[in-house]
């Protein structure tokens, strides 16, 4: 049974930061692409980075230069780290795995003050 659990969400004010984990189990970590999402209130999930199993990354223009995504394919766990911070980064933010099938997690709330 393939699990998601993410981490690291809460509430920080504008300009901060924050580390978000995802740790996964059930599943060969590292012949997957992994990627974070996120869903404000009344908006659609997007996309927010995307790692590859070679590490390859890409960013959605709004948090480039501000997130970095990582692996580490030892401890089955992927990282979002988000600096300068702004409100309208808050949102809930999944882990989603892909290989055939596409997993989720679960979710953890990320709250910008202003």
């Amino acid at each position: 049974q393939v699990q998601l659990v993410e981490s690291g969400g809460g509430l920080v004010h504008s300009g901060g930061s924050l580390r978000l984990s995802c740790a996964a189990s059930g599943l060969i970590f590292s012949w997957h692409t992994m990627g974070w999402y996120r869903q404000a209130p009344g908006k659609q999930r997007e996309l927010v980075a995307r790692i590859t199993s070679g590490g390859s990354t890409v960013y959605a223009d709004s948090v480039k230069g501000r997130f970095t995504i990582s692996r580490e394919n030892a401890k089955n766990t992927m990282f979002l780290q988000m600096n300068s911070l702004k409100p309208e980064d808050t949102a809930v933010y999944y882990c989603r795995a892909d290989d055939y099938s596409t997993y989720w997690g679960q979710g953890t709330q990320v709250t910008v003050s202003s």
